[in-house]
């Protein structure tokens, strides 16, 4: 261990004031842990395949770095992808990528655990294996290195990146972690032998996926004709839930950036899950049933997060936090607390029709932090579509009453490429946007507010009603960029839009297979950094993909038939293929699903009436 340890300590001492941001690599932030590496302990790094300001603002790597680091016999380093200027430093210096607090390299830790937040960092993930040190392949692996594990939202299709990991974890990380401690520190016990015996006992751990134990066959049209599992590997891997929140309460103390972060606040988890049914919605099934925390725990540890850390803004975090079942009374008693400490309570993202006046006034009150509203589409066909309710009146409604309580910026969500889009959806998105900045909630021109509409690509992603449908090409996403350019020029109102290829690759990676494995070790190779613009290129990503003689096209654009065999097929979310099938009709037809949380259940398979089942903070299920 001395001589990389060795070589990271000269390299802060002679080279680190060399880069920009060093304080993105220092690993002095308050609250970050220091704790020594242990010869029988189970020792860890927890990764953000991204940079230090994105991934420092990830609430899961925060929750199970203090669930892992509160252990006597484990610790839990971090360690995000460095800028450019300091991946390059690093190589003609020969300094392997280190854990921040320990300093000590990568490849000399146990565990390497990689969150899979999203398609475009999978590039990201070979860069920094290969920054490290460690072999890409969890095949050219020896018992010595580290185990490379996987989880976040990726881990439900993770095939185009299967090969690189030793394991990945399918669910709720906190559920199952002190397991695979223990598995880890028993084999450490035994002297690290048998990595594939090894392997084997990680996948009789629920939610524990390991992709080396599961053949795939294709059939000559390039689709999935099986997925076979190997000694004894369980088919499906069922996602692993946390029963009852208000058991798990972390993080207390997570580390402060020191370098100002995307998310520049700490955040309140009041719940997970969505049963509201956005069809188009990955989150809004994979993270199912709902499961409220109390009010009064979320009241206490709100109040501790900000002495904790010393943050001026406390984030009401959740799919949509609006629908917390006692958030008026929940920001009443927040706002009146740290009104007099000059923090600001926020709701990172509301829905139209969760919206009002009253909860507008009580996340306003010390300043207005910002309001992002995400009504999807703007026409009333497309909405029955996605299964969004809401209307016209509502989006003007909640504009209107947040104009009144003194926002006077705000961002509206569109999405184009939706199933059964028209160019007429698309030009009421103009519409829609034209009528808020003309007559507001029907009290007249808003005068002053600045609207900012925010249009991303549909991607159907695996495990929704929608993985079954095509994604548009891209010179039909061009040609709906240009309706919007021309229809959207209107005095107090910018428009941004997510670049078309980068749309396009997600979603070849977002239904791939393992056949794209090459595909993506290549474009690491040719240096892709995807989810940063001034990096992307899809002309490296197509050579990549006709390298191996696979078309994008078959990936994005064709539609799926019910019968057809995913790529994802042995990885269970919790919802039934079947009820997502037909939900992906009821789409066809234009019929809605009520929430289960105030009508009938609709049988998704989520719960399993027991232990799993939507928990509310009222005390209802």
């Amino acid at each position: 261990m001395g001589d990389g340890v060795d070589s990271v300590s000269t390299f802060f001492k002679r080279d680190i004031g060399l880069v920009s941001k060093p304080g993105r690599y220092l690993g002095i932030e308050v609250n970050a842990r220091h704790k020594p590496l242990s010869t029988p302990g189970t020792n860890c790094v927890l990764v953000y395949p991204d940079v230090y300001e994105i991934g420092m603002s990830h609430l899961g790597l925060a929750i199970l770095y203090e669930e892992i680091n509160d252990r006597e016999d484990s610790m839990a380093d971090r360690a995000y992808l460095p800028w450019v200027d300091m991946q390059e430093l690093m190589e003609r210096k020969g300094i392997p990528l280190f854990g921040l607090e320990s300093r000590v390299p990568l490849g000399l830790f146990d565990l390497v655990g990689i969150t899979l937040q999203h398609e475009l960092t999978y590039a990201n993930v070979l860069r920094i294996l290969s920054l490290a040190g460690i072999p890409l392949r969890s095949a050219e692996r020896r018992d010595s290195d580290p185990l490379v594990v996987g989880g976040g939202p990726g881990a439900y299709n993770p095939e185009p990146v299967a090969d690189f990991f030793d394991f990945l974890v399918l669910g709720e990380g906190e559920e199952v972690i002190h397991e695979i401690l223990d598995a880890v520190r028993e084999w450490k016990h035994m002297g690290k032998k048998d990595r594939r015996g090894f392997l084997r006992r990680c996948a009789s751990i629920p939610g524990v996926y390991v992709p080396s134990l599961y053949r795939v066959h294709y059939r000559p049209d390039g689709t999935v004709s099986g997925i076979e599992p190997l000694e004894g590997a369980p088919l499906p891997v069922h996602k692993r839930v946390v029963p009852d929140l208000n058991e798990k309460v972390k993080p207390r103390r997570p580390p402060v950036p020191l370098v100002e972060s995307v998310h520049d606040r700490c955040s309140l988890e009041i719940f997970r899950g969505c049963t509201r049914g956005c069809r188009f919605c990955q989150a809004g099934m994979v993270y199912r049933p709902v499961r409220e925390r109390s009010e009064d725990l979320l009241h206490g540890w709100g109040r501790e997060l900000v002495s904790a850390t010393g943050c001026d803004e406390l984030s009401l975090s959740s799919l949509s936090s609006a629908d917390y079942t006692r958030i008026n009374s929940l920001a009443e008693r927040l706002s009146e607390d740290l009104e007099r400490k000059g923090v600001a309570v926020s709701l990172p993202s509301l829905r139209t029709d969760s919206f009002s006046v009253e909860l507008a006034s009580r996340v306003g009150r010390i300043r207005k932090t910002g309001l992002t509203l995400a009504p999807e589409v703007a026409s009333p066909r497309l909405r029955a579509v996605i299964n969004k309710e809401l209307s016209d009146r509502d989006l003007l409604e909640a504009v209107g009453a947040a104009y009144r309580e003194g926002w006077r910026k705000m961002k509206l969500y569109f999405m184009v490429g939706l199933p059964g889009e028209e160019e007429g959806d698309v030009e009421a998105i103009c519409g829609l946007v034209r009528r808020i900045m003309r007559e507001g909630d029907g009290g007249g021109p808003p005068r002053g507010l600045r609207l900012s509409v925010s249009v991303s690509t549909f991607v159907p992603k695996p495990h929704t009603p929608f993985q079954w449908a095509r994604q548009i090409s891209l010179p039909e996403t061009a040609r709906r960029h240009f309706i919007l350019k021309e229809g959207l020029r209107i005095k107090g109102v910018t428009w941004k839009w997510h670049t078309r290829e980068m749309s396009y690759l997600e979603g070849v990676l977002a239904r791939g297979d393992r056949r794209l494995g090459p595909v993506v070790e290549a474009a690491a190779r040719e240096g892709c950094l995807d989810n940063w613009s001034e990096f992307f290129s899809w002309e490296r990503w197509r050579r990549a993909l006709e390298g191996y003689g696979l078309d994008p096209a078959w990936y994005v654009e064709r539609e799926r038939g019910e019968e057809e065999i995913f790529p994802w097929e042995h990885l269970s979310a919790g919802v039934k293929k079947s009820f997502l099938w037909e939900e992906y009709l009821k789409a066809l037809r234009g019929e809605p699903t009520p929430d289960c949380r105030f009508a009938d259940c609709t049988d998704c398979g989520a719960c399993d009436g027991k232990e799993i089942v939507n928990r509310l903070a009222g005390g209802g299920r």
